[in-house]
């Protein structure tokens, strides 16, 4: 497994295990609770602080796997941290605001939200902030985090990620590639897209499908790869999509190779099948976790993960010969 940003994602993996260490010493008072920790997170007894309620909206449109690794991760700190988790998600930056909303009307004692339409989101983050309701951004448009006034923002540097892609296929000898986006108006996967196209050789066109329509998804990349028999790489952004991409590419004959961003069983099954070349793992896990974790930590001990500054989570670029280590962890849905 290679990491383009390693001691970046050794600072996540090294503030979980503090935040772990801390759950386990805590001394405050507050209620208690019987419920254990479902795994990943750490086994005992939940903290001992006072219980707090975090809720945590995402842009995640219907059947995306990735967003449920996210929340295993972000329940399992809970767990642990004696929180009650809340979960919604909407697509649309609209409704994402108003589920914030939501969520500000209740008092919640934390929010975790991801910034894919900044335009929508980030002026109701600003009136969470104002309640006086800490925020922790994730996974998409870190750059507006600070802007909005969030604690700070965990997840990838998207533009690194993209060039860590285009670099790779650069290695890999490709000249052509598409780059498919499965949410138009998502500045996280314009920004992969961007960075791919900055750092490969080769030329790079973006392909926009409707992602929440698999086998209009399916059929669109299929037509672009029969018009474009010169093709030899495909990038998805979504793992999803790679699946999609592999019966595509039957399907239109094609020998472009398909590689993705983020992983679920599915796509570790089809890199050890070598139907996928390799993949960008993201760590979800660590993405849900660690914003739980942050704003319990700055509710019960005035913490701030990373100074306030981002706190990546990836990328790391996997092959089938990282298959062995992630097959049993992707199986238990936290990889």
């Amino acid at each position: 497994m290679r990491t383009p940003r390693a001691a970046a994602i050794l600072l996540a993996a090294v503030t979980l295990t503090l935040a772990a260490g801390t759950a386990g010493c805590s001394s405050s008072g507050g209620k208690g609770s019987e419920e254990k920790p479902d795994g990943g997170g750490g086994g005992g007894k939940p903290a001992t602080t006072e219980r707090l309620k975090i809720a945590m909206v995402t842009h995640s449109g219907e059947g995306d796997t990735f967003w449920d690794i996210v929340q295993r991760g972000a329940k399992d700190a809970a767990a642990k941290d004696n929180v009650e988790f809340l979960y919604a998600a909407n697509k649309e930056g609209k409704e994402q605001a108003q589920l914030v909303q939501t969520y500000i009307d209740q008092d919640v004692d934390g929010i975790v939200v991801t910034l894919a339409k900044p335009e929508a989101v980030k002026d109701v983050v600003k009136k969470a902030v104002a309640a006086g309701i800490p925020v922790v951004t994730i996974n998409s448009g870190g750059e507006f985090s600070a802007e909005a006034g969030a604690l700070g923002h965990i997840g990838q540097d998207e533009s690194v990620a993209g060039e860590a892609v285009g670099e790779e296929l650069n290695k890999r000898g490709k000249k052509k590639a598409v780059c498919v986006i499965h949410e138009q108006g998502n500045v996280s996967l314009e920004a992969r897209c961007a960075g791919v196209k900055k750092a490969f050789k080769g030329t790079v066109e973006n392909l926009n499908i409707d992602g929440t329509n698999m086998p209009a998804s399916t059929s669109s990349i299929e037509a672009k790869l029969q018009s474009g028999k010169d093709i030899d790489a495909v990038v998805t952004l979504g793992a999803p999509f790679a699946a999609a991409s592999v019966q595509a590419k039957q399907g239109a004959g094609s020998k472009a190779e398909i590689d993705t961003f983020d992983l679920n069983a599915e796509v570790v099954r089809r890199l050890k099948a070598k139907e996928i070349g390799f993949a960008v793992d993201q760590q979800p896990y660590l993405q849900g976790y660690l914003a739980i974790d942050e704003i319990w930590l700055n509710k019960t001990n005035g913490n701030v993960i990373g100074g306030g500054k981002p706190v990546l989570t990836g990328p790391a670029l996997v092959t089938e010969k990282d298959v062995p280590a992630l097959e049993k962890l992707t199986a238990d849905g936290t990889r």
